[in-house]
Parts: structure tokens; sequence; C-alpha cells
């Protein structure tokens, strides 16, 4: 993606961060010359050679499984929080502007056999049930409920390039705060812009 160098990450560790906190990402294919997305989860762990992967899983129905082979490439989008900037908010007259944290990672497919499926489906559960009040387990499933599984595919994508953009009205240092303060007085995801502003602040 374009990425003014001013705005581009290269922290290795806020990437990992904002990969695992923004998880629910974008799958991207070509399908007979044409992009295909898919909206999954796409959890950053460890292989057994102890490298960063990817991994996730789709319904075999979906086009997209029909063209995911070992060797494919692949991108896959991560979006974090975004928001509209007024240029009313600056000290001297601009255009508006959007700012947003966005992460791209390209990399290459590796179909899971079904015992590394299975595994990966029990770490996405047990991590998402931590926060229930009553978590359940895929071990506690019933075989009739649990045959649902024969109708996905995993898959591990090894990482070849991350291309990680957090536009955060950098250059504007001065009107940082007039920023942050109209951004605090709006929703939940305008209130998530200005939290990561925050952050560039030395």
């Amino acid at each position: 993606m374009f990425i003014p160098e001013h705005y581009r990450n290269n922290d290795p560790t806020e990437i990992r961060n904002f990969l695992k906190n923004n998880s629910f990402g974008i799958l991207i294919n070509t399908i007979e010359g044409k992009p295909w997305g898919t909206h999954i989860p796409l959890e950053l762990t460890q292989n057994k050679k102890g490298s960063e992967v990817l991994v996730g899983h789709i319904a075999k129905a979906n086009l997209q499984s029909k063209n995911l082979a070992n060797g494919n490439q692949v991108l896959c989008i991560f979006n974090g929080p975004h928001s509209y900037i007024s240029s009313s908010w600056y000290t001297k007259e601009e255009v508006p502007t959007w700012n947003y944290v966005a992460v791209h990672v390209y990399g290459t497919v590796k179909l899971q056999s079904q015992e590394e499926l299975l595994d990966a489906l029990h770490q996405l559960v047990n991590k998402y049930e931590k926060a229930s009040e009553h978590p359940i387990s895929l071990n506690d499933m019933s075989k009739k409920t649990m045959r649902q599984v024969t109708g996905i595919i995993g898959f591990e994508i090894t990482i070849n390039e991350i291309q990680a953009v957090h536009k955060l009205s950098q250059g504007r240092n001065q009107d940082h705060a007039k920023i942050i303060d109209e951004l605090e007085k709006r929703g939940p995801a305008e209130k998530a812009v200005a939290g990561e502003m925050r952050k560039m602040i030395p």
C-alpha cells in the first residue's frame, strides 16, 4: 500500500501487538483474475519451527477455498481505529483528512492437516472465551456438533512482508492537542484514534 515515509510504522513490537489485538482481518487472493476477499480471524502465532505465522480457516463452500493451495500468495489486511479529521481543528487553513491505523501482511499459504486445524480451533476459541462469564470449550462439544469442522479448511500463512501505517496527524504537532480534544468529544472510534495519537506524544 502507499505509505508516506513519515506515516510508516517500523516498530516490530507495535506491529505484533496490533495484529494480536486486531486479528479480524480480510484474506485476499485472486480467482480467475478477480480479487476475492473473506473477513475472518487471522491469528498471529508461532509454527513448530518458531517462526511467526498467521493462522485461519474458511468454509469449503467459499469459492476462495478452492483457490488456496500450498505456495499460493495472499494478502491479509487488518484495520485499526480510524476517524475523519476536520481542518477546522487546525490553527491554519488546510483541507480535512482521515487518521487511521492499518497493517498489510503478504504471505505464502500452507494448508493445515486435520490435526493442525483442530489445534488452531481450540486455541482460537480458548483465546476469546477467556472474557466469557461461562466459557465454553470445544472439548465439551458433541461429536455431532464437531462434525461441522469437516466443512472448513485450515491454513497457515508464512509472512513474507509487512506494511504498517499509522497516519495520526504527524507533522501537525501544533494542532495535536486540539485534534485530540475534539476526538475525545465524539464516539468510541474517534476516542480510539485520540488514544493512538497520545501514544505518539514524546
